[in-house]
């Protein structure tokens, strides 16, 4: 058997109660996630529930786009997110396969693709 030791986040941004400078559903923080660092991110709600999982080879413009893009998976539910976990992870691979674990391990409510469990 093959074990998984998910990394821990190095990055964790809340929504905020009463941003007075965001146009991003809340969140004013994304100046602290990496622009040119590659890793994972999860979103959560507020009963601590995964939402999405996803991976980039640029975090902050991909998570980002998530909450900008008209085509996002997340697009209808993007109010439900209040937590974003970032784990930096250079290597692809180890990406890939972080995010196919995440996934599945913890049945990340929103995510269509790379899902095992159904």
């Amino acid at each position: 058997m093959i074990q998984i030791k998910i990394p821990t986040p190095d990055v964790t941004i809340y929504k905020q109660k009463a941003p007075e400078l965001s146009h991003i559903y809340g969140f004013t923080d994304f100046i602290l996630i990496p622009r040119d660092k590659a890793g994972i991110f999860m979103f959560y709600n507020d009963k601590d529930e995964l939402l999405f999982v996803g991976k980039a080879r640029k975090l902050r413009p991909r998570i980002k786009k998530h909450f900008e893009d008209t085509v996002s998976v997340i697009k209808e539910k993007r109010e439900e997110v209040i937590r974003i976990e970032v784990c930096l992870v250079e290597d692809p691979l180890h990406r890939e396969i972080y995010e196919t674990y995440i996934i599945n391990e913890y049945k990340a409510k929103y995510n269509v693709d790379k899902v095992l469990y159904k």
